[in-house]
């Protein structure tokens, strides 16, 4: 616009009434555009920062990521153990001779002599019963037999009368071999009565309960007043004895053990209670066949007792000569159970994992003897993980050296 036209419009002139006059027009431009630049500057510099934020914290994520893919694992060498060593086995100590004494007479315990814990020898006195019945059919039977062999005298004196009359042809032969028969009835009349009156003698003998054997006695179920029945079906045992020197020891040897005994070797026998002693016996028989069920063969071993100092039904422990040829060790957490069977994770030398197919030979608890499946070189991972697979490549961890060994 003119000055004119600012005149008619009233806008003051760009000189004021002190007389200085107002920047040009472009310089104002040149301010504005600068103030423009500068803002966009400082927006682009904002913008550059952030990408670069950006860039640098994908790129931490992606370092920290890819380090915390990779599996560190601990590993060891398994270790080697000489054969021919001793497998600790559960035993239980039976008596020589065991048996429970039951009674053969039907009466009444009128006294006993011997209680738990005695020491008796072979025929010994143990009870006595009292059998009024049996005594009864006793007399009952020697009466009889008294009648029997008063028949059987008329008879003999009968036929001799017999045979002189029929020499003389006084009698016919028909009465003379009645009397024959009769005499010979009588005769196998006197015999019954005679086993009749054995069998009840022997049976009141039994009233007297004696030791078969010489031991000790481990139990008596029964008191004085008593009602003892015959027989061993439904009555009780009277006495329980048991011969305790030498000892018998049951051993259920598993099927792994069993080419490894003999009848004749020694093995040492353990005991809880006793942990200071041994106890020394040898394999006198072995089971011929392999018990299905268990899978186990059944050793027995003697074990001389004379001091009594163990006891039957004891649960000891019997070393067993083991395998004679050489295992692996490794520790027990190194073990993997997968549906194929038991696995150990094995570290090659390109830092891949290879699980093995590994047989058992024995499970020591905090470590396992390793018949097959690894070599003494492998590396084998200890603690492993459940996701843990084949092919998987971990990053061996270097085991910490303890202060006062580093230098």
């Amino acid at each position: 616009m003119t000055e004119k036209t600012h005149a008619s419009l009233a806008i003051p002139s760009r000189e004021t009434e002190g007389g200085h006059a107002l920047p040009p027009r472009h310089r104002e431009w040149k301010r504005a555009k600068l103030a423009v630049w500068i803002v966009l500057a400082l927006l682009a510099a904002g913008a550059l920062r952030t990408v670069i934020a950006d860039l640098l914290q994908s790129r931490s994520v992606a370092a920290t990521t890819k380090q915390n893919a990779v599996q560190y694992v601990n590993v060891v060498t398994p270790t080697q153990t000489e054969g021919g060593g001793n497998t600790l086995l559960p035993g239980t100590l039976r008596g020589n001779v065991e048996s429970p004494i039951y009674a053969r007479a039907t009466g009444y315990l009128l006294h006993w002599y011997a209680d738990i814990g005695a020491h008796v020898k072979q025929g010994q006195l143990l009870a006595v019963l009292d059998t009024p019945e049996i005594d009864q059919e006793l007399a009952q039977a020697l009466a009889q037999r008294q009648q029997t062999s008063s028949s059987l005298g008329l008879a003999k004196s009968s036929l001799d009368r017999w045979q002189q009359l029929r020499q003389r042809d006084a009698v016919s032969q028909q009465e003379l071999d009645e009397r024959q028969s009769t005499y010979s009835q009588d005769l196998a009349n006197l015999a019954a009565a005679d086993a009749n009156v054995k069998r009840l003698q022997q049976l009141e003998s039994f009233k007297r309960i004696v030791a078969p054997f010489t031991g000790v006695i481990t139990q008596r179920n029964v008191d004085v007043g008593d009602l003892i029945d015959a027989g061993s079906g439904t009555s009780r045992a009277l006495f329980a004895l048991a011969q305790s020197d030498p000892l018998r020891v049951y051993v259920q040897l598993p099927q792994a053990y069993a080419q490894n005994v003999s009848v004749g070797q020694y093995v040492v026998v353990t005991q809880a209670e006793l942990p200071t002693q041994q106890f020394h016996g040898m394999i006198t028989h072995i089971a011929g066949a392999i018990d299905v069920p268990t899978r186990s063969l059944q050793v027995e071993v003697t074990l001389p007792n004379p001091d009594g100092k163990l006891r039957p039904g004891a649960y000891v422990q019997v070393a067993v000569p083991a395998v004679a040829h050489a295992k692996l060790m490794v520790p027990g957490n190194a073990l993997l159970f997968r549906a194929e069977g038991p696995r150990l994770a094995v570290v090659d030398s390109h830092g891949n994992v290879q699980l093995h197919k590994i047989v058992i030979a024995q499970d020591l608890g905090q470590s396992l003897e390793i018949e097959s499946g690894i070599e003494a070189t492998d590396k084998v991972v200890i603690n492993p993980s459940d996701s843990i697979a084949d092919g998987d490549h971990v990053q061996i961890e270097q085991p910490k050296k303890n202060g006062k060994g580093a230098s």
